[in-house]
């Protein structure tokens, strides 16, 4: 096991390199000039040499990533070109939004998914098969910014019970952890039936329900417990990106979290914030999906990691 965490880490120092060296170089070659944000479209030749000395923009690209990454070995993301605050600020600042969101919704949506796949699975080829997977393709194709606008229609502008947009505690959440959560749903949905339905079809399966096994111990001990591998999978996979920070839904009900931060330093051209965004946001998904490879030794005790 110690073993396989070493080089398990190994690759994802690597991996994060691969990804920092990528989102450097993209960021530097899309048009534009973040010192035209900063000084405006009438600053002088002088001034705006000065800024770029001052930045270290008037280096070659080579030696600003080394020079990057140095620092952000340290703990050092470097500093806002619009804010002036440093990227680990920002992020701190932002992250305990997406962080709720991304807890909500996964809770949501694995719930949801879970139950309505099981549901499917159980009844096959019935009405209530159809109508789960109808609800679940639903979920997958209907865009988010149609969910999010739907729901502020009814829940907030004709209900009036959710506020419309912005952060003022737990009740801002509910909305938009409703709009990311559909579409994991359906999602975890249509993983869940199939993975039960592969499960249902085992042999132990049949020999339990010879021995006189109940329906709820047959489904959630022998069935769904050993179906949930793929579903857990896709759980990581799901979680990672909504911790990286739901771009369209937080810009939506204007939350101030890491998804609105990275339109709004993108649109300024604030190189320093996305590149650290994008860093972060690379490792929690890294992070996440090692995490979940972990959990397979608990819910399969044959797996195991040498």
């Amino acid at each position: 096991m110690s073993s396989y965490l070493v080089k398990r880490i190994f690759t994802m120092m690597i991996t994060i390199l691969g990804v920092s060296v990528l989102v450097f170089m993209i960021i530097h070659l899309i048009p534009g000039n973040p010192i035209n944000h900063i000084l405006g479209d009438f600053a002088t030749e002088e001034s705006i040499r000065e800024l770029e000395i001052r930045l270290g923009l008037d280096r070659s690209i080579p030696v600003q990533y080394f020079s990057y990454m140095l620092n952000a070995i340290q703990g050092d993301l470097g500093t806002s070109y619009i804010t002036g605050y440093t990227v680990v600020e920002e992020i701190l600042n932002r992250i305990p939004i997406t962080a709720q969101l991304a807890l909500f919704s996964m809770v949501f949506g694995s719930i949801t998914g879970i139950v309505i796949g099981v549901i499917a699975a159980v009844k096959k080829n019935t009405i209530y098969d159809q109508l789960a997977m109808l609800l679940a393709l639903v979920g997958i194709s209907a865009p988010g910014f149609w969910i999010a606008l739907f729901l502020i229609l009814l829940f907030s502008y004709q209900l009036n019970i959710f506020p419309i947009s912005g952060y003022n505690g737990f009740y801002s959440l509910v909305l938009p952890s409703i709009t990311l959560g559909l579409g994991t749903a359906g999602s975890i949905a249509r993983m869940t039936r199939s993975s039960m339905l592969d499960v249902i079809k085992q042999d132990y399966i049949r020999t339990a329900k010879a021995k006189g096994a109940g329906v709820y111990r047959l489904i959630f001990r022998h069935s769904l417990q050993n179906a949930l591998i793929p579903v857990v999978t896709l759980i990581g996979m799901q979680f990672g990106y909504l911790m990286a920070g739901a771009v369209v839904t937080e810009t939506v009900f204007a939350l101030p979290g890491l998804g609105s931060l990275i339109v709004s330093a993108i649109s300024t051209r604030d190189i320093p914030t996305v590149q650290g965004l994008l860093l972060f946001m690379a490792a929690m998904i890294i992070i996440v999906n090692f995490v979940v490879d972990l959990l397979y030794t608990k819910l399969d005790p044959r797996i195991q990691y040498e």
